[in-house]
């Protein structure tokens, strides 16, 4: 992954990663609660060696002796020699063994030092127990160790206490910021791993980037989440200055430039809108951006190609028992179906009654024909076609428009979908023009926002007809002869 990756991770998980590190933070807390308090306390002795004489040659000997003897000494503090009249001065509840775990005993080095120290839940006794193991263990040595064989004579090693026990005002243990801050490390790290380990395992698509590692199609536009598209699936003419509204402008731009190609000229600016699979606002994409095409004063033929479930009629409010279907059978003329809608030169073609055969219905020869019509007559023909991955229906479309536009869904349309539905197209000699991303959030590391601007309306409210003799569209009560891509007589119509 790409830095860029990583501060998506961020910038998307950071409410997780924040609440893991919390709940670490409260762990750590929790913990040092819960735990007993311990207490230290150490006493500190000094080995030396006795001599009368003075002489510096022997007090060296003396004291390295001591040095190397030290080590040894130290070794019995926590034997039963040691402990055993310790426990019996003190009176304790414990064996030599349990007391031994709580006693550690070291010297520095290069000394002749002894520490020895004593852990508890009573800071009292903690000392009382250093002290007592402190002269134990001296008369230890003193007295049996290194006793002399007479026994008037004092021992040549003599242990003094240099820094008695006190008593601890405070616990070593738990050590409650260390705790916290280890809570807190453990958390964020936790919260890291979680966040990464959900962006690698989720295949969902989430924003254009997600869409270029997949392909290498145009990237035609991202259209903006509306939690209310269901009410008002038609946002481009229902609410002109919703961001979502702008995204479908800024969808029609590219699809303009787009359509400048060998294939616009051959089969004109035809284009099949389809997902991977449903529920991907495929129908409501084509819908839109047809109007938006309208708009800007293109004639657009939108056809509803899903003959298997179609919606096209539905969301525009139109009459939809005749359509598609008719015509290809014959039962119809286009012109007696293609409906006006709105103010602009917008003619939608409704699917029609559901046909048994739909597949065979898209590739016969009258729909040949009849794309053949609309590509003299419309600037644009947009087909709204179903999921490539149930049916062979928009492949068998692409193949007589200028190519497929896919749409997928964020949050929904799954990475492994969308590229079978690239192979599906392309297996059927499909040509894949462009990806269009819906349901992007408007916040958030994945947002697709604009702002708002408005549009007037373009015509007046009259219906096409085409003439039977020339094959020629024109328009009742403002008549007008389009030649091949909307052209008039008189000049290129924009």
């Amino acid at each position: 992954m790409e830095l860029r990756d990583y501060v998506r991770i961020l910038h998307k998980n950071w409410v997780l990663i924040v609440a893991v590190t919390l709940i670490g933070i409260i762990a750590g807390a929790g913990a040092s609660i819960l735990m007993t308090s311990k207490y230290e306390a150490s006493t500190q002795l000094y080995v030396s060696v006795r001599g009368e004489s003075q002489n510096t040659g022997e007090l060296v000997q003396g004291s390295n002796f001591a040095r190397q003897s030290v080590q040894s000494y130290v070794n019995i503090v926590g034997t039963e020699s040691v402990l055993g009249p310790v426990i019996g001065e003190l009176g304790l509840d414990e064996t030599s063994a349990e007391l031994s775990g709580r006693v550690k005993a070291d010297t520095p080095a290069s000394t002749s030092l002894v520490n020895i120290t004593v852990s508890g839940d009573d800071p009292i006794e903690a000392a009382e127990i250093a002290n007592a193991i402190g002269a134990s263990f001296a008369h230890i040595v003193q007295d049996e160790l290194e006793a002399t064989e007479d026994a008037t004579a004092p021992s040549p090693v003599k242990l003094t206490t240099v820094q008695p026990a006190i008593v601890p005002e405070y616990p070593v243990s738990p050590r409650t910021n260390l705790n916290i801050a280890l809570g807190a490390l453990l958390g964020l790290a936790l919260g890291l791993g979680i966040a990464v380990l959900r962006t690698v395992l989720d295949t969902r698509i989430h924003s254009l980037h997600d869409i270029e590692q997949i392909t290498d199609a145009p990237m035609m536009g991202g259209i903006t989440y509306d939690p209310e598209a269901k009410q008002r699936p038609l946002i481009v003419h229902a609410d002109p200055r919703n961001p979502r509204a702008e995204s479908f402008r800024t969808l029609r731009t590219n699809l303009q430039f787009l359509a400048v190609n060998d294939e616009s000229d051959r089969r004109g600016r035809s284009y099949v809108v389809s997902s991977a699979g449903p529920s991907e606002g495929k129908s409501t994409t084509t819908a839109n951006l047809a109007i938006a095409l309208a708009e800007a004063g293109s004639r657009v033929a939108l056809i509803d190609g899903d003959l298997r479930l179609p919606k096209v009629a539905e969301y525009m409010n139109l009459e939809g028992a005749a359509g598609l279907t008719d015509v290809l059978i014959g039962r119809a003329e286009v012109a007696d179906v293609l409906q006006r809608w709105g103010t602009g030169q917008l003619y939608v073609l409704p699917a029609g009654k559901v046909p048994p055969n739909p597949s065979e219905l898209l590739g016969s020869k009258a729909m040949g024909e009849l794309m053949n019509t609309l590509h003299e007559h419309f600037d644009f023909v947009l087909v709204d076609a179903p999921p490539l991955l149930l049916v062979t229906d928009a492949a068998v479309i692409s193949k007589r428009t200028n190519g497929t536009v896919l749409v997928a869904a964020s949050g929904s349309t799954r990475k492994q979908g969308l590229e079978a539905a690239i192979r599906t197209l392309e297996a059927a000699g499909g040509h894949l023009r462009g990806i269009i991303v819906t349901m992007l959030p408007t916040k958030g590391p994945d947002s697709y926002g604009y702002g708002a601007y408005g549009y007037g309306g373009y015509g007046s409210d009259v219906a096409p007809q085409i003439s039977s003799d020339t094959g020629q569209l024109s328009v009742q009560g403002k008549p007008r002869m389009f030649g091949r891509r909307g052209q008039t007589e008189q000049g290129a119509q924009s």
